[in-house]
Protein backbone atom coordinates (compact mmCIF):
# COMPACT_ATOMS: atom_id res chain seq x y z
CA UNK A 1 0.00 0.00 0.00
CA UNK A 2 1.41 3.40 -1.29
CA UNK A 3 0.72 7.25 -0.84
CA UNK A 4 2.08 9.35 -3.34
CA UNK A 5 2.73 13.25 -2.36
CA UNK A 6 1.52 15.39 -4.48
CA UNK A 7 2.43 18.48 -2.61
CA UNK A 8 3.97 18.57 0.77
CA UNK A 9 2.83 21.45 2.29
CA UNK A 10 5.08 23.75 4.15
CA UNK A 11 6.99 21.23 6.39
CA UNK A 12 5.80 17.62 6.29
CA UNK A 13 8.18 15.38 8.58
CA UNK A 14 7.35 11.73 9.37
CA UNK A 15 7.47 11.22 12.81
CA UNK A 16 6.98 8.87 15.69
CA UNK A 17 7.57 8.71 19.06
CA UNK A 18 11.24 9.04 19.04
CA UNK A 19 14.85 7.52 19.96
CA UNK A 20 15.12 8.36 23.50
CA UNK A 21 18.20 7.16 25.61
CA UNK A 22 20.41 7.86 23.18
CA UNK A 23 22.08 11.78 24.66
CA UNK A 24 25.42 10.16 25.47
CA UNK A 25 25.98 9.80 21.26
CA UNK A 26 24.63 13.34 21.02
CA UNK A 27 21.53 12.69 19.89
CA UNK A 28 18.31 14.21 20.88
CA UNK A 29 14.61 12.14 20.99
CA UNK A 30 13.19 13.65 18.50
CA UNK A 31 10.12 12.11 17.86
CA UNK A 32 5.99 14.31 17.22
CA UNK A 33 6.13 17.23 18.46
CA UNK A 34 2.95 16.42 19.62
CA UNK A 35 2.86 13.04 21.11
CA UNK A 36 -1.18 13.33 22.31
CA UNK A 37 -1.67 14.10 18.67
CA UNK A 38 0.58 11.43 17.80
CA UNK A 39 -1.00 8.63 20.02
CA UNK A 40 -4.41 9.86 19.19
CA UNK A 41 -4.12 9.56 15.08
CA UNK A 42 -3.09 6.03 15.70
CA UNK A 43 -5.60 5.02 18.22
CA UNK A 44 -8.27 5.74 15.79
CA UNK A 45 -6.43 3.80 13.56
CA UNK A 46 -6.10 0.75 15.39
CA UNK A 47 -1.99 1.34 15.36
CA UNK A 48 0.74 1.05 17.90
CA UNK A 49 0.90 4.14 19.86
CA UNK A 50 4.22 4.84 18.44
CA UNK A 51 3.20 3.91 14.62
CA UNK A 52 4.98 6.73 12.52
CA UNK A 53 2.86 9.34 10.83
CA UNK A 54 3.00 12.32 8.95
CA UNK A 55 3.18 16.02 11.15
CA UNK A 56 2.38 18.66 8.89
CA UNK A 57 3.76 22.28 9.18
CA UNK A 58 0.22 24.57 8.31
CA UNK A 59 -1.25 22.31 6.46
CA UNK A 60 -1.33 21.77 2.70
CA UNK A 61 -0.25 18.31 2.28
CA UNK A 62 -2.17 16.39 -0.73
CA UNK A 63 -1.59 12.77 -1.34
CA UNK A 64 -2.56 10.13 -3.80
CA UNK A 65 -3.80 6.44 -2.85
CA UNK A 66 -2.69 3.98 -5.15
CA UNK A 67 -4.75 1.33 -2.73
CA UNK A 68 -7.26 0.99 -0.29
CA UNK A 69 -6.32 2.61 2.80
CA UNK A 70 -7.78 4.05 5.93
CA UNK A 71 -6.60 7.51 7.07
CA UNK A 72 -7.03 10.06 9.86
CA UNK A 73 -5.91 13.33 10.71
CA UNK A 74 -5.80 15.14 14.44
CA UNK A 75 -3.20 17.40 16.29
CA UNK A 76 -4.36 21.42 14.77
CA UNK A 77 -7.31 21.35 12.80
CA UNK A 78 -8.29 22.73 9.62
CA UNK A 79 -10.09 22.07 6.47
CA UNK A 80 -9.90 18.39 4.71
CA UNK A 81 -11.13 17.12 1.78
CA UNK A 82 -11.42 13.83 -0.06
CA UNK A 83 -11.41 14.67 -4.01
CA UNK A 84 -12.75 18.27 -3.32
CA UNK A 85 -15.54 16.97 -0.89
CA UNK A 86 -15.44 17.39 3.07
CA UNK A 87 -14.20 14.89 5.18
CA UNK A 88 -14.36 14.07 9.16
CA UNK A 89 -11.27 15.35 11.51
CA UNK A 90 -10.43 13.55 14.01
CA UNK A 91 -12.13 9.93 12.62
CA UNK A 92 -10.43 6.75 10.54
CA UNK A 93 -12.01 7.67 6.94
CA UNK A 94 -11.64 4.97 3.86
CA UNK A 95 -9.09 6.04 1.05
CA UNK A 96 -9.67 4.67 -2.17
CA UNK A 97 -7.10 4.02 -4.81
CA UNK A 98 -6.98 7.06 -6.93
CA UNK A 99 -8.52 9.43 -4.57
CA UNK A 100 -6.68 12.43 -3.03
CA UNK A 101 -6.76 13.70 0.53
CA UNK A 102 -6.00 17.15 0.65
CA UNK A 103 -5.27 19.55 4.22
CA UNK A 104 -6.07 23.19 4.16
CA UNK A 105 -4.30 25.70 6.30
CA UNK A 106 -4.18 25.03 10.01
CA UNK A 107 -6.31 27.13 11.83
CA UNK A 108 -6.55 25.74 15.24
CA UNK A 109 -3.51 25.06 16.34
CA UNK A 110 -0.10 25.02 13.84
CA UNK A 111 0.55 21.54 13.37
CA UNK A 112 -1.81 18.16 12.20
CA UNK A 113 -1.07 14.77 11.73
CA UNK A 114 -1.49 12.75 9.23
CA UNK A 115 -1.71 8.79 9.84
CA UNK A 116 -2.76 5.34 8.23
CA UNK A 117 -3.84 1.76 9.01
CA UNK A 118 -0.38 -0.02 9.30
CA UNK A 119 1.37 2.73 10.13
CA UNK A 120 4.15 4.22 7.57
CA UNK A 121 7.16 1.45 6.81
CA UNK A 122 9.84 3.72 6.35
CA UNK A 123 13.10 2.37 7.12
CA UNK A 124 14.14 3.35 10.67
CA UNK A 125 17.11 5.26 11.70
CA UNK A 126 18.94 4.19 15.46
CA UNK A 127 15.60 2.79 16.03
CA UNK A 128 13.04 5.68 14.87
CA UNK A 129 11.36 7.16 11.71
CA UNK A 130 11.34 9.95 13.06
CA UNK A 131 12.98 12.92 11.21
CA UNK A 132 15.51 14.68 13.31
CA UNK A 133 16.02 18.12 12.11
CA UNK A 134 19.26 19.50 14.21
CA UNK A 135 20.96 15.51 13.57
CA UNK A 136 19.46 15.00 10.00
CA UNK A 137 18.74 11.65 11.24
CA UNK A 138 15.62 10.02 9.81
CA UNK A 139 13.87 10.33 6.39
CA UNK A 140 14.25 13.51 5.02
CA UNK A 141 11.71 16.43 4.81
CA UNK A 142 8.82 15.10 2.19
CA UNK A 143 9.13 16.26 -1.36
CA UNK A 144 6.41 16.21 -4.28
CA UNK A 145 6.46 12.45 -6.11
CA UNK A 146 7.83 11.09 -2.69
CA UNK A 147 6.07 7.36 -2.48
CA UNK A 148 5.59 6.41 0.87
CA UNK A 149 4.93 3.06 2.06
CA UNK A 150 2.34 2.34 4.36
CA UNK A 151 1.90 -1.07 7.10
CA UNK A 152 -0.09 -3.63 7.12
CA UNK A 153 -4.56 -2.48 6.79
CA UNK A 154 -5.76 -2.96 10.20
CA UNK A 155 -9.81 -2.71 11.01
CA UNK A 156 -9.95 0.78 12.76
CA UNK A 157 -11.63 0.50 15.70
CA UNK A 158 -14.93 2.54 16.82
CA UNK A 159 -14.60 5.47 18.56
CA UNK A 160 -16.36 8.59 19.11
CA UNK A 161 -14.52 11.74 17.02
CA UNK A 162 -11.80 12.85 18.64
CA UNK A 163 -11.56 16.94 19.46
CA UNK A 164 -9.08 19.28 17.83
CA UNK A 165 -5.82 20.01 20.25
CA UNK A 166 -4.88 22.94 19.22
CA UNK A 167 -5.64 26.18 21.14
CA UNK A 168 -6.84 29.92 20.99
CA UNK A 169 -6.03 32.22 22.92
CA UNK A 170 -3.58 32.54 25.36
CA UNK A 171 -1.46 29.24 26.51
CA UNK A 172 -0.19 28.84 29.93
CA UNK A 173 2.47 26.15 30.68
CA UNK A 174 3.22 24.52 33.96
CA UNK A 175 7.34 25.11 35.01
CA UNK A 176 9.76 24.08 37.85
CA UNK A 177 12.28 26.84 38.21
CA UNK A 178 16.04 26.14 37.71
CA UNK A 179 18.48 24.90 38.02
CA UNK A 180 19.90 28.26 36.96
CA UNK A 181 17.20 30.77 38.10
CA UNK A 182 19.98 31.95 40.59
CA UNK A 183 21.81 33.44 37.41
CA UNK A 184 19.05 36.00 37.15
CA UNK A 185 18.18 38.95 39.19
CA UNK A 186 15.08 38.44 41.44
CA UNK A 187 13.25 41.03 39.34
CA UNK A 188 13.69 39.13 36.21
CA UNK A 189 12.49 35.65 37.61
CA UNK A 190 9.68 37.75 38.56
CA UNK A 191 8.89 39.31 35.56
CA UNK A 192 9.22 35.49 33.89
CA UNK A 193 6.26 34.22 35.85
CA UNK A 194 4.30 37.25 35.15
CA UNK A 195 4.77 38.40 31.53
CA UNK A 196 2.70 37.88 28.57
CA UNK A 197 5.40 36.12 25.81
CA UNK A 198 4.65 36.41 22.33
CA UNK A 199 5.43 33.36 20.49
CA UNK A 200 8.32 34.33 17.84
CA UNK A 201 8.08 33.66 14.01
CA UNK A 202 11.55 32.29 14.04
CA UNK A 203 10.54 29.33 16.48
CA UNK A 204 10.69 25.75 14.63
CA UNK A 205 11.51 22.02 16.04
CA UNK A 206 14.65 22.84 17.74
CA UNK A 207 13.30 25.63 19.82
CA UNK A 208 10.17 27.83 20.78
CA UNK A 209 11.55 31.56 20.88
CA UNK A 210 9.66 33.91 22.93
CA UNK A 211 9.68 37.84 22.69
CA UNK A 212 9.21 39.75 25.85
CA UNK A 213 10.91 41.63 28.41
CA UNK A 214 14.71 41.60 28.50
CA UNK A 215 15.51 39.34 31.44
CA UNK A 216 18.32 40.87 33.60
CA UNK A 217 21.17 38.30 34.82
CA UNK A 218 22.55 38.75 38.21
CA UNK A 219 25.57 36.61 36.73
CA UNK A 220 27.93 37.71 33.45
CA UNK A 221 30.44 35.21 33.62
CA UNK A 222 30.56 32.23 31.04
CA UNK A 223 28.84 28.82 32.41
CA UNK A 224 29.93 25.70 31.10
CA UNK A 225 27.89 23.49 28.39
CA UNK A 226 25.18 21.72 30.71
CA UNK A 227 22.73 18.75 29.38
CA UNK A 228 19.41 20.29 28.19
CA UNK A 229 16.64 18.01 27.84
CA UNK A 230 12.88 19.14 26.24
CA UNK A 231 10.90 21.50 27.96
CA UNK A 232 14.56 23.26 28.94
CA UNK A 233 13.87 26.86 29.07
CA UNK A 234 16.74 29.16 27.81
CA UNK A 235 17.99 32.55 28.28
CA UNK A 236 19.95 33.57 25.46
CA UNK A 237 22.52 36.89 25.46
CA UNK A 238 19.51 38.83 24.20
CA UNK A 239 17.77 37.99 27.35
CA UNK A 240 14.51 36.57 25.45
CA UNK A 241 13.65 32.71 26.22
CA UNK A 242 13.93 29.89 24.27
CA UNK A 243 12.00 26.25 24.82
CA UNK A 244 13.50 23.42 23.59
CA UNK A 245 11.44 21.30 21.40
CA UNK A 246 11.59 17.37 20.39
CA UNK A 247 14.77 18.77 18.12
CA UNK A 248 17.07 20.18 21.50
CA UNK A 249 20.10 19.95 21.13
CA UNK A 250 21.97 17.55 23.87
CA UNK A 251 23.79 20.83 25.94
CA UNK A 252 23.50 24.27 26.24
CA UNK A 253 25.62 27.18 27.42
CA UNK A 254 22.89 29.64 28.12
CA UNK A 255 21.36 29.35 31.97
CA UNK A 256 18.07 27.47 31.66
CA UNK A 257 15.61 29.41 34.04
CA UNK A 258 13.20 26.75 34.09
CA UNK A 259 11.90 23.70 32.68
CA UNK A 260 8.13 23.13 31.34
CA UNK A 261 6.79 20.09 32.71
CA UNK A 262 6.66 17.02 30.15
CA UNK A 263 3.35 16.99 30.07
CA UNK A 264 2.73 20.61 28.88
CA UNK A 265 5.79 20.39 26.15
CA UNK A 266 3.17 19.00 23.81
CA UNK A 267 0.75 22.22 23.79
CA UNK A 268 4.04 24.28 22.60
CA UNK A 269 3.72 22.15 19.11
CA UNK A 270 0.53 23.93 18.40
CA UNK A 271 1.42 27.43 19.81
CA UNK A 272 0.98 29.70 16.45
CA UNK A 273 3.08 32.96 15.86
CA UNK A 274 2.01 35.59 18.24
CA UNK A 275 0.34 33.57 19.96
CA UNK A 276 0.89 34.65 23.85
CA UNK A 277 2.44 32.19 26.38
CA UNK A 278 2.33 32.46 30.24
CA UNK A 279 4.37 30.43 32.81
CA UNK A 280 2.99 29.05 36.05
CA UNK A 281 5.19 27.89 38.46
CA UNK A 282 5.23 24.16 39.93
CA UNK A 283 6.84 22.56 42.77
CA UNK A 284 9.69 20.94 41.16
CA UNK A 285 8.73 16.75 40.97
Amino acid sequence: MTLVVESPGLLSLMQDLGRPGLGHLGVSPSGAFDRAALRQVNLLLGNEPGAAALEVLGGGLVVLAETHIMVAVTGGAGAITIDGDPAAYGRAIPLDAGQRLSLGPVTAGLRAYVGVSGGFATPAELGSRSTDTLAGLGPAPLLAGDRLACGELRHPPDLEDIPALGRTGELTLDVALGPRDDWFTMAAVRVFLEAAWQVSPASDRVGVRLDGPRLERSRTDELPSEPCIRGSIQVSSDGQPIVFGPDHPVTGGYPVIAVVVDRHTDRLAQARPGQVVRFSRVPHP
